[in-house]
């Protein structure tokens, strides 16, 4: 058994899209004893997020429901995946909001939320449709700068041309550096 656990975050509100797909081929390379959780970010549906910490004592409440859920499976996963389209440059609007719970969840008392978090590894799969690679980097900067500011391993990202639903699964460069994308044994 290697101890590793991967939770993949779906954060496209298509399911079965070109970035899901692209995941799950990278996926489905990895060790059988690689422990998999997936979890589809539109089907745990949370409340915008609001900063408290500057309204009384700054600590925010315990998580509760689909924020929980979350919250537990980012906690037990040494290895954390953002499956997200690239949209306006940068994750949807679901990662941009989980992201966000970050803030509270350094805040919650008893979590020690970023201390650990430090040394797990965090990788981004997206899809995109821009002929220009600078167009992207936004994406990569806010994924590798989130796990940063926590001490994460940031692993880079896999990215592919797709506009059409399944375009991804017939672009054999994707799919090869797909199969290649987490290494069996970083």
């Amino acid at each position: 058994m290697t101890g590793r656990s991967f939770l993949f975050l779906l954060a496209s509100t298509r399911h079965g899209g070109n970035t899901e797909a692209l995941a799950r081929h990278a996926a489905s390379r990895l060790p059988s004893d690689v422990e998999q959780r997936w979890l589809r970010l539109d089907e745990l549906p949370l409340p915008l997020f609001r900063d408290v910490r500057h309204e009384g004592e700054g600590a925010y409440p315990v998580p509760t429901g689909a924020e929980r859920l979350l919250l537990d499976g980012t906690l037990d996963a040494t290895d954390l995946v953002i499956a997200s389209p690239v949209y306006w440059y940068s994750v949807s609007a679901a990662a941009k909001l989980y992201l966000d719970y970050w803030a509270g969840w350094l805040r919650v008392p008893g979590v020690n939320f970023k201390a650990r978090m430090r040394g797990k590894s965090m990788w981004a799969v997206g899809a995109h449709t821009s002929a220009d690679a600078a167009s992207i980097e936004p994406f990569r900067g806010t994924l590798r700068l989130s796990a940063e500011y926590l001490g994460m391993r940031w692993r880079g990202a896999l990215l592919a041309y797709a506009n059409r639903p399944g375009q991804v699964l017939a672009d054999e460069d994707a799919l090869r550096r797909a199969a290649e994308f987490f290494p069996p044994n970083r």
